[in-house]
């Protein structure tokens, strides 16, 4: 009888296990991770994140309309893990200043803009919301419309005073500055 236990055990958490690994690696193959990095006035950034596709669906709107991202909603710019961007000298994010290190970065869509955040908090991990607590800074920038990019794109681009980080998905593009402190 006991032996009869272990077994069924045994494969209940082989199965669990092998769901767990088919989960993983489905969510990772429709929103693949992606990487950017660019230098401007001795600062570096590098950005990992994820790149989920718009698949014929509504990207920003209302969530009465069924967009995929809400307005006023939280998202982590990207899918299944957090936004991870690390910066090598104190840089200013906004009108703040930070010192060299690693942050996530996260946003609230809005009509016509897009509030991003910058948070220390490097602990939590999916569509788990971070602790607002660690929240640094917040910078508000407008969106703009450009040609349809089906996977969101996330560039590093060299700047004058430092890196654009710049976002793009669907219809839709964004800018964040970072300049050297």
């Amino acid at each position: 009888m006991k032996k009869k236990l272990l077994i069924g055990f045994g494969i209940l958490v082989v199965l669990i296990i092998a769901f767990l690994v088919y989960a993983n690696n489905r969510n990772r193959t429709l929103s693949p991770p992606g990487e950017t990095s660019a230098q401007g006035n001795g600062i570096t950034v590098n950005v990992s994140y994820s790149r989920p596709s718009v698949r014929d669906r509504m990207i920003f709107g209302e969530e009465e309309e069924g967009a995929l991202q809400p307005y006023g909603v939280y998202w982590r710019l990207g899918a299944n893990e957090p936004t991870i961007m690390e910066i090598s000298e104190d840089f200013m994010f906004g009108e703040t200043a930070f010192p060299a290190g690693k942050y996530v970065i996260y946003a609230f869509p809005r009509k016509g803009e897009m509030e991003i955040r910058l948070n220390s908090d490097l602990r939590f991990w999916g569509y788990t919301e971070p602790d607002y607590s660690q929240d640094l800074a917040t910078v508000v920038v407008p969106i703009s419309r450009t040609e349809h990019v089906e996977q969101f794109t996330i560039e590093a681009v060299e700047a004058s005073n430092g890196v654009n980080v710049v976002f793009t998905w669907g219809n839709y593009m964004w800018e964040l500055a970072l300049e050297r402190q």
